[in-house]
């Protein structure tokens, strides 16, 4: 079935419904492009009107408004961003996902965008790259929210990411996106799946379907620097998952984990006790839930962020 006309803010209220939020109306949301470097802009949502108390980072092969539900539960100024090569932004240096390259470009973005907000949040991808930005520059973190992931994640516990990544192309009809979406992600409804396809993919003339966020290798059997920037061969995050380890537990600001108790997380227990070995005071809380807590949870993930921001 032909989806309606495509209308990036006019579908919050199937949102607030479908989860339950009270809905008064469309919320104040609007879209900011940054300069981050030469002929490249990144893209946020910037949601309200003071500022910014949340920035939220979506994980990989998805957009900033995979956080709608949590931005309309949570009510509160804040700003999610589309990662380089997702959603609206510009695709990353040299045209590589290179975790340090994208944390970089988020803090330019946060320079203008949100200077003094009082957590990142960041899921997957978005995770690893916040615990870079946490690293390098922490005025911009004040507190730290990992949502499903930690440096513990690899090939083998990312591999049904890998795989829907790795997909077609193209589809040849909105049916056929819809049903390849629908296989992987078991834990979402049907219609919160439509929501995230319309926002992040594009009918192109020929009425076939294409991603809006560029084509990558997890890259997680491939450790390497956060330096090396290739110029050739298929996009793919450089993960050096040690590097991450240490930055991670040389943080001194508060950190909360959020993990999913379903089999589709890519935390394992391990990786939480790692967690807690370096930083034994960090939060941790679990919450029924695939990888994407945001969109399996939203309402009582939005809980915890507002908990997190008030404790101490």
């Amino acid at each position: 079935m032909q989806p309606a006309a495509y209308d990036e803010f006019g579908m919050f209220h199937e949102n607030a419904e479908e989860f339950g939020i009270p809905y008064e109306g469309p919320p104040t949301v609007h879209r900011r492009a940054v300069p981050v470097g030469p002929g490249r802009a990144l893209s946020s949502l910037v949601w309200g009107e003071g500022p910014a108390e949340l920035v939220l980072l979506h994980g990989g092969a998805q957009n900033a408004h995979t956080w709608d539900t949590v931005a309309l539960a949570i009510g509160r100024p804040l700003v999610a961003v589309d990662l380089p090569g997702h959603g609206h932004s510009d695709g990353g240096r040299s045209g590589v996902l290179n975790i340090a390259d994208q944390a970089d470009d988020v803090a330019t973005a946060l320079d203008l965008l949100a200077p003094s907000a009082g957590a990142v949040v960041g899921m997957s991808l978005g995770g690893l790259a916040a615990i870079v930005l946490a690293a390098r520059r922490p005025e911009l973190v004040r507190r730290l929210v990992l949502v499903d992931i930690t440096p513990g994640v690899d090939e083998g516990k990312a591999s049904a990411i890998a795989s829907f990544v790795g997909g077609p192309e193209s589809f040849a009809s909105f049916d056929e996106i819809l049903a390849r979406t629908v296989a992987f992600n078991p834990t979402r409804s049907e219609q919160s799946l439509r929501r995230g396809i319309l926002h992040n993919a594009l009918q192109r003339e020929d009425g076939t379907w294409v991603w809006r966020y560029a084509r990558f290798h997890t890259g997680l059997d491939r450790p390497s620097t956060g330096a090396d920037r290739p110029s050739t061969g298929a996009d793919r995050p450089s993960t050096d998952l040690a590097a991450l380890w240490e930055q991670l537990g040389s943080l001194s600001v508060p950190v909360m984990l959020v993990r999913g108790t379903r089999p589709q997380s890519v935390v394992d227990d391990a990786d939480e006790a790692e967690l807690l070995r370096r930083l034994p005071h960090a939060r941790v809380e679990h919450l029924d839930a695939g990888h994407s807590v945001q969109g399996d949870r939203p309402v009582e993930l939005a809980a915890l962020l507002a908990d997190f921001l008030a404790d101490g």
